[in-house]
């Protein structure tokens, strides 16, 4: 059986700083991000924590290539795409 994945935007609390990610456990990873699992990780230095956007797709590899497009993407893309599923910015890992 095929394991699925998710595509996610953190953010930090002055909602200057964008991170993507990908994982096939999104809740968990999420968890591991707000604990600061990995001290000398990007998501630690800028204080990454905030899950703003997520996307599930069947196959991990869907979601690789969500991915991989997202960090291609301009900055106001990645906003708009945000703002358009979740305006308020607000923290989605409450809803996991």
């Amino acid at each position: 059986m095929e394991r699925g994945g998710c595509v996610y935007i953190l953010t930090n609390y002055s909602r200057t700083v964008l991170y993507i990610g990908v994982t096939s456990d999104l809740y968990f990873r999420i968890k591991d991000h707000k604990e600061k699992l990995h001290p000398d990780s990007f998501t630690v230095k800028y204080n990454c924590n905030i899950l703003v956007y997520f996307e599930q797709f069947s196959t991990i590899e869907e979601a690789i290539g969500k991915e991989k497009q997202l960090k291609n993407w301009k900055r106001s893309w990645k906003i708009n795409l945000i703002n358009s599923e979740n305006p308020n910015w607000e923290d989605l890992f409450l809803t996991l």
